[in-house]
């Protein structure tokens, strides 16, 4: 009799386990040759060579699947034990699936023209208003290109305007001071990446926090690296961001042009970037819309009114001050 030890390194256990271990002891019943244990994140199998074989392949079946649909049903067990198509089939421009299982995909043109623009180009600037999906897209991008070993870390940044990079002052330890800010990005990662599996990526550095005070002299390589709010950030904070650009690295930087939150007569560095770069091969930009906002309906409607409000700030801007005749 074998003895051998499965560890379920990529796949969430608690997902692949199931409820009340359901999923391991309906492997334990189609697999009656086999004596398995499960623990933590191990397999501990005992059986024969032959059905040992057999069952490596079937780990790593259900390990991928767990993997990449981030759920793991009694139905596509028993489907993928007996060698026969699972149910779920992946669904058409699906980037990843949420810790519900649920298919996270473009929702617009202009969403789908920066999934488009992340396959193409290693640079990419998405600039858009609130709730148009830039960042929510970006980071299921970086998770996928996580789960497929095309890179090796994320890395996230976020201007923390307020504190003017100057955390110090705040309690707590890097990741503590910058949280606060960053608490967007990680709502979207809690999403799609199960609890367990995230606490482990950030224990171990795999998903990094990068805040712009502390990025000086880095070099980022085998990372997806992420820049939200780039609106905030000053010209030479957003030019020594892009600068830290390594090998195999892609960067997404976002935006919204109409929220920035700088000081008077500070410029933009997003707004200042976008100029100077807007012809550099291998950089590329995608223009957000409010056609493109997928939270609640009254968010394209706050939006078009600060719109307006905005054009008629501009059109008695440049109304003609009415002369006063001298008597």
């Amino acid at each position: 009799m074998t003895e051998r030890h499965f560890i379920i390194e990529e796949a969430d256990p608690a997902t692949f386990f199931g409820a009340g271990n359901g999923n391991i002891r309906l492997l334990r019943a189609l697999c009656p040759k086999l004596r398995i244990i499960g623990r933590d994140n191990v397999l501990k199998v005992m059986g024969g060579e032959e059905d040992m074989a057999d069952f490596e392949d079937i780990f790593q079946q259900l390990q991928d699947y767990c993997t990449h649909f981030n759920t793991l049903t009694e139905e596509n067990v028993i489907d993928i034990v007996r060698h026969r198509h699972t149910t779920r089939q992946t669904a058409e421009h699906v980037i990843v699936y949420s810790t519900s299982g649920r298919p996270i995909a473009p929702r617009s043109d202009n969403q789908q023209r920066l999934v488009d623009a992340f396959q193409k180009d290693d640079m990419i600037f998405a600039v858009g208003p609130a709730g148009s999906g830039k960042t929510y897209m970006a980071i299921a991008l970086a998770v996928k290109a996580l789960k497929n070993k095309e890179i090796k870390k994320i890395i996230l940044s976020r201007p923390a305007v307020e504190a003017g990079e100057k955390l110090g002052f705040l309690p707590g330890d890097m990741k503590d001071k910058i949280d606060p800010y960053l608490q967007p990005l990680y709502d979207a990662l809690e999403e799609m990446i199960p609890a367990a599996k995230l606490q482990e990526y950030m224990e171990k550095n795999v998903i990094q926090i990068a805040p712009l005070a502390f990025m000086r002299g880095r070099t980022l390589n085998d990372a997806v690296v992420i820049l939200d709010e780039a609106q905030n950030t000053t010209s030479a904070q957003i030019k020594m961001f892009l600068t830290r650009m390594g090998w195999n690295t892609k960067m997404i930087v976002t935006g919204d042009r109409t929220q920035i939150d700088l000081p008077a007569h500070t410029r933009s560095g997003l707004v200042e970037a976008m100029r100077i770069l807007h012809d550099v091969p291998g950089i590329s930009f995608v223009q957000m819309t409010q056609s493109d906002i997928v939270r609640h309906r009254l968010v394209t409607r706050i939006v078009e009114a600060y719109e307006r409000e905005d054009r008629h700030k501009r059109e008695d801007a440049l109304r003609p001050t009415p002369s006063v005749e001298t008597p």
